[in-house]
């Protein structure tokens, strides 16, 4: 949905890491949103995306018609400029290891994978996308530099009151944030409450007259 989405925008995008499952789906994928042409609408865009995402389905392999439900964690990160953050190549760990693919077969022979610590903090990411090493590790630093920014944020959030606290992003909170409710040919987004009934088309990427919605409407409550 969102890949789609970003290719009506003109947006360029990369995945920077994924681990998919033997469902034909992914237990977690990373991937980057770029405008074309520089300009800085694509966060404003998608920030209010973060959150739990919560999927209402009958399987095919259900055979009683019984709905299914599961849910989606949505991060949004913001990608820091080179100035706004400094990492000490001594605090970092970097390991290599064989990419794998479904089923744990491995994807190359050689050790192409790439695994960041961070030690003063912990924090610890990924890549496997690329067939080389530099390509995944400039991948793996990219999104330990976006963390690493929120958790500068997060940090800094957590020494004003709860009002301040509050305007912030979604990032920590558990609640659903939206349901897709397949049967039902709907999403219903629970923070604006409101309702669209053309999922298959939202699923192919239309997406602005809900963004631009929540994006209103949540900005009014902010303020």
């Amino acid at each position: 949905m969102y890949s789609k989405y970003a290719e009506k925008q003109n947006w360029n995008q990369k995945i920077l890491d994924s681990h998919p499952s033997e469902l034909n789906g992914f237990k977690e994928i990373i991937f980057e949103l770029k405008s074309a042409n520089g300009g800085g609408d694509v966060f404003s865009k998608m920030k209010y995306e973060a959150g739990v995402h919560r999927v209402q389905r009958i399987p095919e392999t259900e055979k009683q018609e019984r709905v299914h439900t599961s849910t989606a964690s949505v991060a949004v990160l913001l990608k820091p400029k080179k100035t706004q953050i400094k990492i000490n190549p001594q605090d970092l760990r970097i390991d290599f290891y064989r990419a794998s693919g479904k089923g744990g077969q491995n994807v190359n022979k050689r050790e192409t994978a790439v695994r960041i610590t961070h030690l003063p903090t912990g924090l610890v990411v990924t890549s496997q996308t690329e067939r080389n090493q530099l390509q995944n590790k400039e991948n793996a630093m990219s999104i330990l530099e976006a963390r690493f920014l929120k958790r500068k944020e997060m940090e800094s959030l957590e020494k004003f009151g709860q009002k301040r606290r509050s305007q912030i992003g979604r990032a920590k909170r558990a609640e659903k944030i939206k349901t897709y409710n397949f049967p039902q040919n709907r999403v219903t987004d629970h923070r604006i409450k409101k309702t669209w009934h053309n999922l298959e088309e939202i699923m192919k990427g239309k997406l602005e007259e809900i963004i631009k919605k929540q994006n209103e409407m949540l900005e009014d409550l902010k303020n």
